[in-house]
């Protein structure tokens, strides 16, 4: 049975945008059928959805899955930053031979990666894409799969681009894993200047955008990029600020110390890879919301104390 505003398959429901993505979709009348390598993992999740066995690799069984979709929403990311050439790219293609076979709208969600210096520091859909990280290139590439993808014209993409996640219960995340404090008591570390912007994505404001979009998928051209704006904090340092006034005053904000990041990073590929992105915590790079907000109306936006008490309580902080 298809829910009455029809079906999306989900690729990367385990993940923090997939998740969310798929709780709003549920909330708001969709069907949501979910491609999973072990469906046992999600007894937790709703009866409503739809569990399909396989792998996001196996380019067959993405294609059966998405049999009768309308949406096919890729939230599906490789693990620790790494492998997005050898995983990340065939995944997107495999969600791309699935939506161009169900004649589907795909829904992508970028993020900031694919801007250089160059973009200046307020960027909307149309600025430069001229990165200067391995990852970045590959973002830009993924997007132009999609946009040649679109133009081909059995199937339409819609991209989302998003500043850094948090809430949710999203893990492996700068805020989950960095700036939010393991221990009671311990050090709220902020990894960018404490002076410099930064722009923060909360994932069930994001969720609800993204398909509130889809919702009017059909009015959209075949291909199309939508900057979410998010929380602009400015200084950046305050979104520790707000951490720490979410466990009651408890913590000190202290700097992020890279330097054993760069000594450990020849032992580790993980740490290369966030090193390597580290110039987005040094440099202001806020996205315009102009054309997201002319779609739908006013962004969703939960106050900034609100949602990162939220946050900070679905990571099981102590409070």
């Amino acid at each position: 049975m298809v829910g009455r505003k029809g079906a999306v398959l989900v690729i990367g429901i385990g993940g923090a945008i997939g998740g969310a993505a798929a709780r709003a979709m549920l909330a708001r009348g969709w069907t949501i059928r979910a491609l999973v390598r072990d469906p046992a993992k999600f007894a937790h999740w709703p009866d409503e959805i739809q569990w399909v066995c396989g792998d996001a690799l196996d380019t067959e069984t993405v294609v059966a899955a998405a049999e009768g979709a309308d949406i096919v929403f890729h939230g599906a990311n490789p693990p620790m930053y790494r492998h997005w050439r050898k995983w990340g790219l065939p995944m997107l293609a495999n969600s791309i031979a699935a939506a161009e076979q169900a004649r589907a709208r795909l829904v992508f969600p970028g993020n900031v990666y694919n801007f250089g210096p160059d973009a200046g520091a307020v960027i909307d859909e149309d600025s430069p894409q001229h990165p200067l990280t391995r990852k970045g290139a590959i973002r830009v590439e993924m997007e132009a799969m999609l946009r040649d993808a679109s133009q081909r014209g059995r199937m339409r993409a819609l991209v989302v681009r998003a500043g850094d996640f948090f809430g949710g219960g999203a893990r492996g995340s700068w805020f989950a894993e960095v700036i939010a404090p393991a221990k009671p008591d311990g050090p709220i570390r902020y990894p960018g200047r404490f002076d410099v912007g930064h722009a923060w994505a909360y994932l069930p404001d994001l969720a609800e955008a993204m398909t509130r979009l889809i919702e009017i998928e059909a009015s959209l051209p075949a291909w199309e990029a939508v900057h979410f704006g998010g929380h602009w904090v400015e200084p950046g340092v305050e979104m520790a600020e707000a951490v720490r006034r979410a466990l009651g005053g408890r913590g000190a904000v202290r700097p992020l110390p890279w330097l054993p990041f760069r000594l450990l990073s020849p032992l580790s590929p993980f740490l290369r890879e966030l090193l390597e992105m580290r110039y987005l915590w040094l440099e202001p790079l806020r996205l315009n919301n102009g054309k997201l907000v002319g779609l739908i109306g006013d962004e969703p936006h939960t106050p900034l104390d609100q949602a990162v008490e939220a946050a900070v309580a679905a990571l099981g902080r102590e409070l």
